[in-house]
């Protein structure tokens, strides 16, 4: 089983407890009213879908009911970190150096 950590219970818990809530640091334009239907859909509709890390919003539905960020691999599903709604995005060999840490 898949455990996620959430940054605001402090402690992993099993993925069943979240719901993924799609791609992280989305810039909501600042007069939505004013883009064309073009610009409308793509910021709307279209993500990016990498293969290996991404950043993506998580709810922990079962827990707090809070939004989080995490770095996952897509490739391993490994979660490298989560942190609050609202930060910036982490340095990502800092965190995989602590997440190594934590795993021995």
């Amino acid at each position: 089983m898949l455990l996620i950590h959430c940054p605001y219970c402090e402690e992993a818990r099993p993925e069943i407890e979240f719901r993924h809530a799609g791609e992280a640091h989305i810039a909501r334009p600042a007069d939505i009213a004013s883009l064309t239907d073009e610009e409308f859909s793509r910021f709307f509709f279209y993500r990016d879908n990498p293969k290996g890390i991404t950043f993506e919003r998580w709810r922990h539905v079962h827990g707090c009911a809070r939004f989080f960020n995490a770095a996952r691999d897509t490739v391993t599903d490994k979660f490298l970190v989560t942190y609050p709604a609202g930060e910036a995005k982490p340095d990502l060999v800092e965190a995989a150096n602590e997440n190594a840490k934590g795993a021995t």
